[in-house]
């Protein structure tokens, strides 16, 4: 036996190419794509930025419940064609559904969110007792 998977499609490309989404209607369906994501800590606040282009401000929901931020966002397409002979109707929906669990030290009070260039970025400032506290000298008594 042998832990290498085997490859057992003849065609290999030729089976890609016709499984592709967009093969039979030229419209790609990304129904199950999930956005990238960045997440960067400064001594302040957290960064949150998701990729997520083609879309508008009114597309995306954004929510928080308790310490769990929720972001989701679904885009339905449709394009009809009418001819004399037949008429040829597509449509596609893309959506994601992606949820974080924060740390106690946010304030989630104090969360903004901003999109712009097909990224959704956020700002998560931490609580002011979750700060560095500077260093301070103690006077012996």
């Amino acid at each position: 036996m042998s832990l290498v998977k085997r490859n057992d499609v003849l065609f290999p490309a030729f089976m890609n190419e016709i499984f592709k989404p967009d093969w039979f209607g030229g419209i790609e369906n990304n129904r199950n794509s999930v956005p990238a994501v960045n997440i960067k800590e400064n001594e302040k606040e957290y960064y949150l930025e998701l990729f997520v282009p083609g879309r508008s401000k009114e597309d995306f929901t954004i929510e928080i419940d308790e310490a769990v931020l929720t972001i989701s966002s679904e885009i339905k397409k449709e394009n009809e064609e009418v001819n004399d002979n037949y008429t040829r109707k597509e449509f596609s929906i893309s959506s994601f559904k992606k949820s974080f669990t924060l740390p106690d030290t946010i304030a989630t009070d104090k969360i903004d969110a901003n999109y712009e260039g097909g990224i959704l970025k956020f700002n998560l400032p931490k609580k002011e007792e979750a700060l560095p506290k500077p260093k301070r000298m103690i006077e012996l008594k």
